[in-house]
């Protein structure tokens, strides 16, 4: 073999090793929440999703999020109820808006830190209390660790405080969480969030916090088709009949600019 030959093979080899690398990257996309709650994850730079939820009483939930920077996403969300089905619709009163900034890069021995803010909330939309069935996160701290156990394992926790604070119920709040890898196409995911600002005398809910669990389906990771179940630990909530646990369906498209 000649030396043009060998050079023009090794070009060849490294051309493909970059590309394959450079794909891999693009591949391995953070969960940027754990069913409702929010984890250190972001967006890829330059790249977008399309977040579709349908819940109870024929809800819809869409929302945009945008990889503005490697650190910083922005989105925006709206959406309401009936809109599946017979009835007049419930809109949302507003559209939304989310962002996050990541604060510390992960290490061998340190989480993630994100800090960010969110104010939609999930569920119906109560006029007289200005808020939705399930508080909006506010001004959130999010911190994100990953483990290699029998595939990935995401450990997550954060500190939170709405804005949704007309019943009178101002108190800081935090969850805790896990996501699990089982293959390249299937995850898990679970969440408690402890909602102690939601258990007041005017307040929507009481008793145990909020469990919520869900199976991801990730197909040419682009497209995640999630369904969750909410409200594992049937918690009083004035729109959740019977405290029975809800069961949602959630699309994500992700692309790139």
């Amino acid at each position: 073999m000649g030396k043009k030959t060998c050079v023009s093979v090794l070009a060849v080899l490294t051309w493909l090793g970059v590309s394959s690398g450079a794909q891999l990257a693009v591949e391995v996309i953070e969960p940027r929440k754990i069913v409702d709650c929010p984890t250190a994850g972001l967006l890829p730079r330059a790249s977008f999703d399309l977040d579709l939820r349908i819940f109870a009483e024929g809800g819809l939930l869409a929302g945009l999020e945008v990889g503005l920077m490697d650190r910083l996403l922005v989105g925006f969300s709206f959406g309401g109820q009936h809109i599946v089905g017979s009835g007049d619709i419930n809109w949302h009163p507003r559209v939304e808006f989310a962002a996050k900034y990541r604060v510390f890069e992960e290490g061998r021995r340190i989480p993630a830190l994100a800090i960010g803010f969110d104010s939609q909330g999930f569920g119906a939309y109560a006029d007289s209390l200005g808020r939705y069935a399930i508080k909006s996160r506010g001004v959130y701290f999010a911190s994100s660790k990953n483990y290699s156990l029998l595939g990935g394992l995401g450990v997550h926790g954060g500190v939170y405080y709405s804005f949704e604070r007309d019943d009178g119920d101002e108190d800081p709040s935090a969850y805790v969480g896990i996501d699990k890898v089982l293959n390249a196409e299937v995850s898990v995911c679970a969440e408690y969030d402890f909602a102690v600002n939601d258990n007041d005398n005017n307040s929507l809910g009481s008793g145990n916090g909020y469990l919520n669990a869900g199976i991801r389906w990730t197909f040419a990771h682009k497209l995640d088709i999630e369904f969750d179940v909410k409200n594992l630990t049937r918690r009083s909530n004035v729109f959740l009949s019977d405290r029975k646990p809800s069961r949602e369906v959630r699309v994500v498209y992700l692309e790139y600019f």
